[in-house]
């Protein structure tokens, strides 16, 4: 059976980057969404109405149409190619390692453990298309002479270097990291967990009905836990230097900043737009994961019996 087909792991990592890279480019304009809601909080002359998502939806579309959803497409498939494929690829490697001779899968707190590990190492990595991708995606709410203008997550990379040095590709790394641990933790270890609660109920079969329905909890979970740590990083990766003293001074510095200035729920500002981003993502994600695998299995297999 093609199911006994091991996957190698170049293949994890080649997989895990494809398919987060297909679930992005579907979903990229709210990520844009997302990003400008965050930002709108610091803008003091807007209205309410101008900072809701329907405002903010009605100025884009006037602004710029259609278009004014998909600045920063480059930087976002960037992003997946380097921090999805580090994630994905190590969670599930280091998952197989860990899997018990018997198959018994590894319990939740390793999960987690699994998840933790991998999410902060691909932060590492993804962090530079990050700082790319938050600038361009909210350059159009800036004020005409404070927008950067990048064509491209190349040239934004190029240009952040000469103009601010190359550190800056990291700014916000540890926010970063942070957010990446809460998100992977949620995220990785709540789909597994998952798949093995449901079917163990009885009510499923290992088919699209089930990764549906656990990639869908998976992105429920990874919303609400992961929001407040996102909001934080948007801020830092986005932030002015002003007379050399940068807005915040960590993700915590920036939480607090966002409760004392805008109100405690405010750190879930955009968590319509979130988690319809998270939502479909987790599922694009996890459904073309386990396609693609499947794909190779079922490839390798063929071969295998044909000889």
């Amino acid at each position: 059976m093609s199911d006994s087909v091991p996957l190698p792991p170049l293949v994890k990592f080649f997989n895990g980057g494809l398919s987060a890279t297909v679930a992005t480019v579907i979903v990229h304009p709210l990520d844009v969404l997302k990003n400008r809601m965050q930002m709108a909080g610091r803008d003091v002359t807007a209205t309410e109405a101008q900072k809701s998502m329907g405002g903010i939806v009605r100025s884009m579309i006037k602004e710029k149409g259609v278009t004014a959803f998909y600045p920063g497409l480059s930087a976002g498939i960037l992003r997946q190619a380097t921090y999805s494929t580090t994630r994905l690829g190590m969670y599930n490697s280091l998952f197989t390692i860990m899997t018990g001779e018997d198959n018994k899968p590894p319990n939740l707190l390793v999960k987690l453990g699994l998840a933790l590990v991998s999410g902060v190492t691909g932060a590492a990595v993804g962090t530079p298309a990050e700082v790319a991708l938050i600038r361009m995606t909210s350059d159009g709410q800036l004020p005409l002479s404070e927008r950067r203008g990048y064509t491209s997550v190349f040239n934004a990379l190029a240009r952040i270097a000469k103009e601010e040095g190359i550190a800056t590709w990291w700014r916000g790394c540890i926010a970063t990291m942070g957010r990446a641990a809460v998100v992977n933790m949620a995220q990785l270890a709540s789909y597994s967990q998952s798949k093995e609660i449901y079917l163990k109920s009885g009510y499923f079969k290992d088919n699209i009905v089930l990764h549906f329905a656990s990639s869908m909890t998976s992105g429920a979970i990874t919303t609400v836990a992961s929001l407040p740590v996102d909001i934080a990083k948007t801020r830092i990766q986005s932030m002015k230097i002003i007379d050399g003293v940068p807005e915040y001074t960590g993700t915590i510095n920036a939480m607090v900043k966002v409760v004392k200035n805008e109100g405690f729920f405010n750190l879930w500002k955009g968590i319509v737009p979130y988690f319809a981003r998270i939502g479909p993502h987790t599922v694009l994600t996890f459904i073309a994961l386990e396609k693609f695998n499947e794909a190779y299995k079922v490839a390798v297999f063929d071969r295998q019996s044909k000889k």
